[in-house]
């Protein structure tokens, strides 16, 4: 089943493997997408979705030197030379829209500040265009500036569509501002923004109900990705984990989106399986960065109802061709660690297809 088609909003994906968003960082100063990352996307198009890489949908969200933007005119026509190559191989692109809220410096951001939920700061360094240095002190969010937050995600997602993207994924994961709402620890706020699970998951489903309503339900997807400790996320207490998905994804479900994907170590347990009973929609799963996903598990997944498809990272950048490898049980090319991230072709446009 992993190689059947599965119907995702209003696409036709031909297999059910998703190709992972992966920070690569090959975009410049400016952020804008050049001819490296269009062959780089083109490559994977034989892959049932690809979700781009996080793309800042503000200078002061941005999270990393070299990563991509969906702001400027610019920016915008480097990514519609993407998708145009990715459509014209048959392929079909979400982008990822991804605020990094207190993962960054004001070095990256081009001296605007950063913002979180609470001034809560990252104990250890960045990597910034001027070397190593602390994660600054966020500042606390204003509950009169969340809704302009929440326009400027708005109006890149607007921008991924005149970019000729087929939709949007919110980047709810991994430690980024809408994540740093929903965790206990990096959000501490006081105001109906914080405090109870429901109050912690409000921004998120704000965003997300704006975010519909600016483009289809069936161009909107999510990720998610509960108890994963990264960017010192806490999400320790398995019943504060509990109540504070259920009621995400318990709001947003009647909404129809085009999809949910969940980043968890155990994708087949209680409570991804819990939350995939409550979306009753397409339902992505990925299992994380500790472990790579490989075909036997991927099948698996799909084969025993705990996913409609798989989101793979590691798998796919090594392999353009994963679609075809994984269906004909062909050798794969191992990926490179030390090429994931930094600038060129080696390790990005460079591993071979399979040869017949």
């Amino acid at each position: 089943m992993l190689f059947s088609p599965l119907t995702l909003g209003e696409l036709e994906l031909p297999n059910r493997l998703v190709m992972a968003p992966l920070t690569r960082v090959r975009a410049g100063a400016e952020g804008i997408p050049g001819p490296l990352l269009v062959e780089h996307y083109r490559q994977r198009a034989s892959l049932g979705l690809i979700v781009s890489e996080g793309t800042y949908p503000t200078p002061a969200g941005q999270s990393y030197p070299g990563q991509p933007g969906l702001v400027t005119e610019e920016q915008i026509a480097g990514w519609k030379k993407v998708t145009d190559a990715v459509h014209a191989e048959g392929g079909r692109m979400f982008a990822q829209i991804m605020h990094g809220g207190r993962v960054s410096h004001p070095d990256i951001t081009g001296g605007n500040e950063i913002v979180a939920p609470s001034a809560v700061a990252i104990e250890g360094e960045v990597r910034t265009p001027n070397g190593k240095k602390p994660y600054p002190v966020p500042r606390e969010l204003s509950t009169d500036e969340l809704p302009a937050v929440i326009q400027e995600i708005v109006t890149a997602s607007r921008n991924a569509i005149e970019a000729g993207f087929d939709g949007v994924e919110l980047h709810s994961a991994n430690g980024y501002l809408l994540h740093e709402f929903l965790a206990p620890n990096t959000n501490i706020r006081t105001d109906s923004y914080g405090g109870s699970p429901e109050n912690r998951a409000r921004f998120v489903i704000e965003t997300v109900n704006a975010v519909v309503e600016a483009l289809g339900a069936n161009r909107v997807g999510i990720r998610i990705s509960p108890e994963h400790l990264v960017q010192q996320i806490e999400e320790t207490d398995p019943a504060d984990v509990r109540a504070t998905y259920e009621v995400l994804v318990d709001t947003i479900a009647p909404l129809n989106l085009a999809y949910l994907s969940i980043l968890h170590h155990e994708p087949q347990g209680e409570l991804v399986q819990d939350l995939r009973e409550r979306f009753r929609g397409t339902f992505l799963v990925n299992t994380g960065f500790s472990t790579i996903t490989d075909r036997e598990e991927a099948v698996a997944l799909v084969a025993n109802g705990h996913a409609d498809a798989v989101v793979v990272g590691r798998p796919a950048i090594a392999n353009p061709d994963l679609a075809r490898r994984w269906r004909e049980s062909l050798p794969l090319n191992e990926p490179d660690p030390s090429t994931f991230y930094g600038e060129g072709a080696k390790g990005y446009t460079d591993y071979p297809f399979y040869a017949n």
